[in-house]
């Protein structure tokens, strides 16, 4: 089936330009920061994506609006690309199970990265969160009264470890790097996390950069004014 493009105020030529300007920064995170800050302000949209259980998959590449996934998802095959071409490339070995455009191989939750992208990012909340992480087994897409949140896919055991917030301490702040990606951690029944971002360090501030569905568009904001009152978090580490 035919791809979705939609480029926005962006042509391939001018995100071809971007792409091999950002794969000068050496510095992963740097990159990460540098690119996604040129979608600051971007529209926030929800289920950009097409495919479901009903309706055949299809490969959908959007940078004129986001919702919180695929915000970092397009961010993440950027900073691994050299060129527009290249970038269409990662966008569906990172969205997709063995690069499988097919929509029970998509990667619907975040923690499906460090299960089936480990190539490019890996779960380092243990390590950053030392003895402030709590581990919790969940049956992922299943609800609490048995329904599924995502039809088609079936459900799935997995552990996960997160860092409640009110332990997210100066330390553990100062072990969380620029380009590291930040899954809000669920306390509901089949869900992993509700909400995706990332962290920009800028001197002393700590910035949660994501697509915001309050603001409507991809904002920074103060990393701990955010997470206060939620849960906890996820660390996922791009390298």
């Amino acid at each position: 089936m035919k791809e979705k493009i939609l480029l926005g105020a962006w042509s391939e030529e001018k995100l071809d330009g971007l792409i091999t300007d950002a794969a000068k920064i050496k510095d992963v995170g740097e990159r990460i920061a540098f690119l996604s800050g040129q979608f600051l302000s971007a529209p926030y949209e929800e289920s950009t994506l097409i495919g479901d259980a009903a309706t055949p998959e299809r490969l959908v590449i959007n940078i004129e609006a986001f919702d919180c996934f695929t915000f970092i998802d397009c961010i993440e095959a950027m900073r691994l690309s050299r060129s527009f071409v290249n970038f269409h490339e990662n966008l569906v070995r990172i969205r997709y199970i063995e690069g499988i455009v097919r929509y029970d191989m998509r990667n619907h939750f975040f923690t499906d990265w460090s299960q089936h992208n480990a190539n490019f990012v890996q779960d380092r909340t243990r390590e950053i969160g030392g003895k402030n992480i709590e581990t919790f087994t969940k049956t992922l897409n299943r609800k609490s009264d048995g329904s599924y949140f995502l039809s088609g896919i079936g459900s799935f055991k997995r552990t996960i470890l997160y860092i409640p917030s009110e332990l997210v301490n100066k330390a553990i702040c100062e072990r969380l790097q620029t380009g590291d990606y930040i899954g809000i951690y669920s306390d509901l029944p089949g869900l992993d996390v509700s909400h995706v971002g990332i962290i920009v360090k800028v001197g002393p501030a700590i910035c949660f950069r994501h697509a915001s569905s309050t603001a409507q568009k991809v904002v920074d904001q103060d990393f701990s004014e955010y997470i206060s009152g939620k849960p906890g978090i996820v660390i996922l580490r791009p390298y």
